[in-house]
């Protein structure tokens, strides 16, 4: 979970379906401020309330993660991969957690990483369930339910986004360099790592 809009909503729907959630937060730094992670712990404690759930919260590294896939992949892919190993990081803490899927807040087509080639590209080998329960709503949809549930005014509040992204990120991503990017940048190890550091903070 981010401090977007996007994530504590997707959160809040499968919760209301009837999902156990557990929050993963990926840890930007140094390429988003503090100011990040103390907004996503009121976003937690916020879905508490509105779902009743108790809803771990953890927090793994992944700066370090960034920073290998900067060195080591074209930088139009930064994003993509970027997608690519949160994603993993994150099936590989659901495992060791015994969580049966992952929930992402991606909207279809609403930023680059969020392209129907990209999201395919993303999820290439993953061979876990993810779930995206915002697919196919816009921007003012998840925003009337951000309002209803109490996370939009925490979720818009200004910080730092992340600095990685960049000027023209690709939109399709192609498959073959999606393989490659994972051996040049070891993404298993970065996943191990990740996986590793994660702690629970609330």
């Amino acid at each position: 979970m981010s401090s977007g809009i996007d994530s504590p909503v997707a959160a809040y729907i499968m919760a209301e379906a009837g999902a156990e959630i557990v929050l993963l937060h990926m840890d930007n730094t140094p390429y988003e401020d503090g100011r990040s992670l103390e907004n996503v712990k009121e976003l937690a404690e916020r879905l508490r309330q509105a779902t009743g759930q108790d809803m771990p919260l953890y927090s793994a590294s992944h700066g370090p993660s960034q920073t290998r896939i900067g060195e080591t992949c074209e930088t139009r892919y930064q994003c993509v991969m970027c997608k690519r190993t949160m994603q993993r990081t994150a099936k590989e803490l659901a495992v060791r957690l015994g969580c049966s899927g992952v929930v992402m807040g991606d909207s279809l087509g609403q930023v680059a990483s969020q392209t129907l080639r990209n999201i395919r590209a993303e999820n290439i080998g993953l061979e876990f369930p993810v779930l995206r329960p915002l697919i196919g709503y816009d921007k003012l949809e998840i925003e009337e339910v951000a309002k209803r549930i109490g996370t939009y005014e925490i979720s818009i509040r200004p910080a730092v986004g992340c600095t990685m992204v960049p000027k023209g990120p690709v939109t399709e991503a192609e498959i073959p360099k999606i393989k490659a990017f994972d051996v040049s940048s070891d993404i298993v190890a970065m996943v191990s790592a990740s996986a590793d550091s994660a702690v629970r903070i609330s």
